[in-house]
């Protein structure tokens, strides 16, 4: 798959993979990693970056990563989403620069519009001092031949909520405030230099020491690794790789779409808009951004994640879950303590990919002959999918559909945009699905695949499965002894 990390991936994927098999032979010590340090980075010239120092010290950032820590030694962050600071000093700190095209001319026009004394004449151009430069863009703007280009940062651009800035130095800093673990920083960054802490050594305890771990596969696993890996196919390389068992959280996805039915048909009634609660970058968003939206019109509902994590630990007590998709934010909703029985640990199908490869595991097609959920709870990973699961629990409960209206926002800006609307009271729809990715979770930041591939794959897999509804299929399951509430209550 070609995307802007593609490179990238050689030296994520080999630390990846190197710490995990490290942490089977219990050698992830300090003597060993230095080794690998100095494996992946050997000197004496350099392979990608000016010196062989700098690359080892990028390369010791992703080991701390890969295993657990925080990029920078001492650290105090709790924030998922982390950067590597080595890696972080190629950019150019100036957002607004003058070009060859500058003619030098005699009117000025940008000397004239900046109100902040940073344009001055250069040798055979104008310069724009950065330290000075308030990013208004008037200059640019007032430029008659457009000499003066606008420089965004790939990472800053790429967060939908503004929670990058920069520090007198030109590195890049996470507003752990406002940061929603969206991830869309991290694989839009060409040098590397942002990155998110894994569980995987946690993980690997866990089963070394005999512990029950469960795996969850979210809906978007299939059609990730092509047509011929299904759900079947996953459930048996993580047996093989020591999990108990696999549950497909498409069966969480009709555990939600039952209960937001009952939310939706509620909120209906009294004339009052809400959001979805599946996605945790959207949450995060609504409640760091709309906090009278977050409390008035988000569902209480958790999501399918947590939701199979109950249904798990409910029938399991003890055991350890580990929810496996291409999402991010979810490593946050496992961290999140207000959420109780919410998963021990979750990954991307990146670090999926690391753990088989440390034990020499890969896929292998089998008959499909594994389905948990209904096929609307497959389609939950794409967008419009769990708005239309909630209203087909609605027919299936008699209630008539055919006056909802519905906006599906799939995407930063559109998300955004969504709530703004719904702030301002400008919303005409009755209800909102929020995903923070193009496409839905499909298009998640640890996507395997290009989108048509994936498209296609999962044209493929899903038309394999049938047609059970969504409440008869949960009457095979105990929903009496968990809640689907955030706040844990169960009903009555």
């Amino acid at each position: 798959m070609v995307t802007n990390d593609s490179g990238i991936n050689v030296v994520r994927r080999k630390v990846g993979s190197e710490v995990c098999r490290l942490e089977w032979e219990g050698n992830l010590d300090q003597e060993h990693v230095e080794k690998l340090i100095h494996e992946i980075s050997p000197g004496p010239k350099p392979l990608y970056r000016c010196c062989v120092y700098k690359e080892r010290e990028i390369v010791r950032g992703r080991v701390r990563l890969a295993s657990g820590m925080n990029a920078v030694p001492g650290s105090e962050t709790k924030n998922v989403v982390q950067v590597v600071e080595a890696a972080c000093d190629d950019c150019p700190i100036s957002s607004y620069s003058v070009t060859d095209n500058c003619r030098f001319c005699l009117g000025k026009a940008c000397l004239s519009s900046c109100k902040f004394g940073a344009i001055s004449p250069g040798a055979s151009r104008m310069y724009i001092d950065p330290n000075k430069c308030k990013e208004c863009g008037m200059c640019a703007n007032s430029c008659p031949f457009g000499a003066i280009v606008h420089l965004e940062r790939p990472c800053k651009k790429a967060c939908p909520v503004n929670a990058i800035s920069y520090d007198e130095y030109g590195f890049c800093r996470i507003d752990e405030e406002k940061c929603i673990h969206c991830g869309h920083c991290i694989h839009n960054c060409p040098f590397g230099a942002i990155g998110a802490k894994s569980f995987l050594t946690n993980i690997i305890r866990d089963i070394k020491a005999g512990k029950e771990v469960y795996a969850m596969c979210a809906p978007a696993s299939e059609g990730q690794f092509g047509k011929d890996i299904g759900m079947a196919s996953i459930k048996n390389a993580l047996k093989k790789i020591g999990f108990v068992d696999m549950v497909e959280v498409g069966l969480g996805g009709d555990m939600t779409a039952a209960y937001e039915a009952k939310e939706w048909i509620e909120a209906k009634k009294e004339g009052r808009k809400m959001t979805t609660s599946c996605c945790p970058a959207f949450i995060s968003m609504l409640r760091h951004n709309f906090p009278k939206q977050y409390e008035e019109n988000k569902s209480s509902t958790v999501s399918p994640m947590v939701a199979v994590s109950r249904y798990l630990k409910a029938i399991h007590p003890g055991c350890v879950t580990v929810f496996v998709g291409p999402c991010i934010a979810k490593k946050g909703e496992t961290l999140n303590e207000f959420i109780a029985d919410r998963p021990d640990y979750a990954i991307t199908f990146h670090e999926l990919s690391d753990l088989m490869k440390s034990k020499g595991i890969a896929f292998e097609a089998v008959p499909e002959d594994y389905q948990e959920s209904s096929i609307y709870g497959k389609k939950f990973a794409t967008s419009g999918g769990v708005a239309a699961a909630v209203l087909e629990v609605m027919t299936e409960m008699g209630e008539d559909i055919s006056d909802i209206t519905l906006m599906s926002c799939a995407g930063g800006a559109e998300c955004k945009k969504a709530l703004m609307m719904l702030k301002s009271g400008r919303l005409k729809e009755d209800f909102i699905e929020g995903m923070m990715c193009p496409g839905g979770c499909v298009g998640g930041p640890s996507r395997q695949k290009t989108d048509i591939e994936i498209s296609r794959a999962r044209d493929v897999l899903l038309k394999r499965a049938d047609s059970r509804k969504i409440l008869d299929n949960l009457k095979n399951y105990p929903m009496d002894q968990f809640s689907m509430y955030r706040d844990g209550h169960l009903e009555e």
